[in-house]
């Protein structure tokens, strides 16, 4: 595995056709009280509790009730990231900016909300692409004891 992949365990809670549903405990790296550490999973704690559910590829054949490490390819992290929240706010920044050129403050705020309403479409397609790309999909690395 590369040094700049992130993992997590998990429980594996249902197998089919070598995608396995594996309940995390907790989300993100698991190094927010680390030095380095973004503290990015106390903000998602303040919307969602509990346990949470992805489906994975299943290369090493885990079976309901394994402990296992799930990865997710080397820079797959830093792209969705960028994707999620630099494609937006760089939209809406533009779009403001063309709005403002061409139509003062109110055309700031036109502009402003189509570009983030474009940029939030174009996320949801390229997510909806078949099995949003099987080669960058997260998958089971081995069995925890």
């Amino acid at each position: 595995m590369a040094s700049d992949s992130s993992s997590i365990a998990a429980v594996v809670r249902e197998v089919a056709d070598g995608v396995a549903h594996v309940e995390v405990e907790h989300g993100g790296c698991g190094r927010c009280h680390e030095p380095g550490g973004c503290g990015g999973q106390q903000l998602t704690q303040m919307f969602c509790n509990g346990p949470k559910t992805y489906c994975v590829d299943n290369p090493v054949g885990a079976v309901i009730g394994d402990r296992v490490l799930v990865a997710i390819a080397p820079g797959e992290l830093r792209r969705t990231a960028n994707l999620a929240y630099i494609l937006p706010l760089t939209a809406t920044i533009g779009g403001a900016a063309l709005g403002m050129f061409l139509a003062e403050d109110i055309g700031a705020m036109i502009g402003g909300a189509a570009a983030l309403f474009g940029a939030f479409l174009y996320i949801r397609r390229r997510m909806q692409r078949p099995a949003a790309q099987l080669a960058v999909r997260p998958y089971i690395v081995s069995r925890l004891s």
